[in-house]
């Protein structure tokens, strides 16, 4: 059975008080601060604890001396038919010359391994191979801008692994790299013993936030967007160092065969697990009681909006006269489109003050006067509905974050369904990029934009069985009080209690309380 302290179901008419803090002591908090408003909210997220450059917009490939192609043949012919492509090598090989059998001839060149060349068709074609020994290091590095602009304008690089190893953020040996493979370091001289894998854990323990990348003979690895992919039938291996408090993490890539083998990790999400080794155990032994000094948090489950919650936000933020809305996708993609549903709603409410904000550049975020604006004076805010990692990319830590923050301090209102749910808490529950099975998501589970400490909050729950995952949830982390929250309900959180509202329960998961039976 699942430890469940209270099970709440709410009608149109009956709205039931849920204390949240019975296990957590509120004398620990005095008067003086819950009345003192003039205090500033906590802000303890930080914009270095996150990458800044959450995708790669071309890919980037690494053969390790395959010889069977069949495996990628379908990736192969995606990444040269209707392409531009140029093959450097002192000799053809095996990869150059499957790639010129596959594209039109007229698009395939083969070039003399000349800088010139090099900078030239990193600039005119799509498609680039960087076949064994054609270029040294140094002059690598020096077309770097090149490279970079390269991939980010969607280009595809192939490169063979003898020169694969400046792709990452920094060689074995603690040269800079390209970083085309970003917070990486690359060892192409992997051969999947255990000694390669302490010594491929060793090689990331000094340049601290990096991943370590072990690519086998036989294997093609392949970073698209801010997924890795192993094909071959070689392996690839991901490590990341020991801290105080972890042991090495290791993951092995192979090409699937079987729905148990891995083939394919968000790399976004490797990166800030290596970012966490520095940082202090998340959630903390004792996490901050959860409290809203100021203002109001609307939590939805998802799968609908219970009935008058959208005019009783804008009633306590202002009215349609005075409050001022804005709505925050959840979106993944760089452009989330000019039309949402929410701000027509609004309008259509009457509301004078509705509009939106989306980014998925970090910078602008934390940095962009025009993108803060809205922020600075809102007095309500709305988190739409996704996969709720997709805010953490974008607002942790950043000045957005912080003014998000200060809405609810001056007294205003935030709220959110599905994904808007789950990211008011400061765990972040579910977040893991790929898929949406695993409530645990290492490197994702600081993301929470913590607006209500000390919880962790599921959504669509009972309808989607969710009621084990959340016991796995407080068994790891009992520190923490679970949130279980139905489709088409809600709680409004202020202060210390939550009243439950719409048509499903709510469920709280606490450890320190006996299991009911």
């Amino acid at each position: 059975m699942p430890q469940i302290k209270t099970d709440c179901s709410a009608t149109k008419r009956v709205r039931l008080i849920i204390v949240l803090l019975t296990v957590f002591l509120m004398s620990q908090v005095s008067v003086a601060q819950q009345s003192d408003t003039k205090v500033r909210p906590v802000f303890d997220e930080t914009f270095l604890h996150w990458p800044v450059q959450l995708k790669t917009n071309g890919r980037v490939i690494i053969n390790r001396k395959m010889t069977d192609f069949k495996p990628v043949d379908r990736l192969l012919r995606r990444v040269v038919r209707g392409k531009k492509v140029v093959s450097f090598a002192t000799e053809k090989d095996t990869l150059s010359t499957k790639l010129e059998s596959l594209s039109e001839k007229e698009d395939y060149a083969n070039l003399d391994c000349e800088n010139a060349k090099l900078q030239s068709a990193l600039t005119d074609s799509n498609t680039v191979y960087l076949a064994e020994n054609c270029f040294s290091t140094e002059e690598l590095l020096n077309a770097k801008e090149q490279f970079n602009n390269f991939v980010q304008l969607g280009g595809n690089l192939i490169v063979d692994a003898s020169i694969a190893e400046v792709l990452g953020s920094a060689t074995a040996g603690g040269k800079p790299g390209l970083n085309l493979i970003p917070d990486c370091i690359l060892d192409c001289s992997f051969d999947g013993s255990e000694s390669s894998k302490q010594k491929l854990a060793e090689s990331v323990a000094t340049p601290n936030r990096t991943v370590g990348i072990g690519i086998e003979p036989e294997a093609m690895l392949v970073l698209t967007g801010r997924r890795l992919f192993s094909f071959g039938n070689g392996s690839t291996t991901l490590a990341i160092p020991a801290s105080e408090s972890q042991t090495a993490t290791f993951q092995k890539l192979s090409r699937q065969r079987s729905r148990s083998q891995e083939s394919t990790v968000d790399l976004t999400q490797w990166r800030r697990m290596a970012i966490d080794r520095n940082l202090p155990p998340f959630p903390p032994e004792k996490p901050k009681t959860p409290f809203v000094e100021n203002g109001s948090l609307y939590i939805v489950g998802g799968g609908g909006t219970p009935k008058g919650l959208i005019k009783q936000m804008i009633e306590e933020a202002g009215g349609i006269e005075k409050a001022k809305c804005v709505y925050i996708p959840c979106s993944e993609a760089d452009d989330a489109g000019k039309q949402h549903r929410m701000v027509s709603a609004w309008k259509r409410m009457g509301v004078k003050h509705a509009t939106f904000i989306h980014t998925k550049d970090r910078n602008k975020a934390n940095s962009d006067e025009t993108f803060l604006k809205p922020l600075k004076d809102a007095t309500l805010l709305w988190f739409g509905g996704g996969r709720q990692w997709n805010f953490a990319d974008s607002y942790y830590g950043t000045e957005a974050h912080r003014l998000m923050k200060e809405v609810l301090h001056r007294g205003g209102v935030i709220g959110g369904s599905s994904a808007g749910a789950s990211i008011q808490g400061r765990f972040l529950a579910r977040a893991t990029p790929i898929g949406n099975s695993n409530i645990l998501a290492p490197g994702y589970e600081r993301g929470g934009l913590g607006f209500l400490s000390g919880v962790a909050i599921d959504q669509h729950f009972s309808q989607r069985s969710r009621q084990k995952d959340m016991t796995g949830l407080v068994e790891t982390y009992p520190q923490l009080l679970g949130i279980g929250i139905d489709e088409s309900t809600a709680i409004i959180v202020r202060k210390s209690r939550a009243e439950v509202v719409g048509r499903g329960k709510v469920f709280f998961y606490d450890r320190t309380k006996p299991v009911e039976k």
